[in-house]
């Protein structure tokens, strides 16, 4: 029961789209209709706000830094990953927004950041430093989501590379659309306007 009261926990908080709701109440009107469609982060900053999309990237992190932590607070560490994987289904799949959200990925670093912030902070180092040398956001994502898993198994934590590769699952089924495009060439770079 807990279980599944984590992950219904988990899948509000994640299934709220701030990255829309920030941008219409910014009178910048719906973000899916601009550049990717997609409600996170990335493409909040094609709006040109740059505030806007900080604001969006940090309370998506967010969302999953709290299910995690106020699950695991209620009924354990396993209930905690189980909200914080609801969190990554909430804001990939909203109900609000016809099962169609964004990609997980400022959520899915916030879940790793509470689940062990190592693991967070070097999923971030790489995603900074894939990001810094091709200034492609979905290139970053993919390599984050593939070093996670590795990075906790070099540490030793079986489990904990288990709940990341679960994260990278996830992520990198939303990305279906940005691989093809990597694979093209067509992907576009941070602060580049989509056509």
């Amino acid at each position: 029961m807990s279980a599944l009261l984590a992950l219904a926990l988990g899948y509000l908080l994640g299934s709220v789209p701030w990255g829309l709701l920030l941008t219409r109440a910014a009178g910048l009107g719906d973000i899916r209709q601009i550049g990717s469609g997609n409600i996170g982060a990335t493409n909040v900053l094609r709006t040109g706000n740059k505030a806007l999309a900080a604001a969006t990237l940090a309370l998506d992190l967010g969302k999953g830094v709290a299910a995690l932590l106020l699950a695991g607070w209620l009924w354990g560490e396993a209930a905690g990953l189980v909200a914080g994987f609801g969190a990554m289904l909430g804001h990939a799949f909203p109900v609000w927004l016809g099962f169609r959200g964004g990609k997980g990925v400022a959520t899915g670093g916030g879940v790793l950041l509470a689940a062990a912030w190592w693991l967070g902070l070097a999923a971030l180092a790489v995603w900074l430093a894939t990001v810094a040398a091709t200034r492609i956001s979905s290139a970053g994502a993919l390599a984050a989501c593939a070093a996670a898993p590795l990075i906790a198994l070099a540490a030793g934590r079986g489990d904990l590379a288990l709940f990341a590769a679960g994260i990278a699952a996830l992520v990198v089924w939303r990305h279906r659309p940005n691989i093809a495009r990597l694979r093209a060439g067509t992907e576009p770079r941070i602060g580049q306007k989509k056509t």
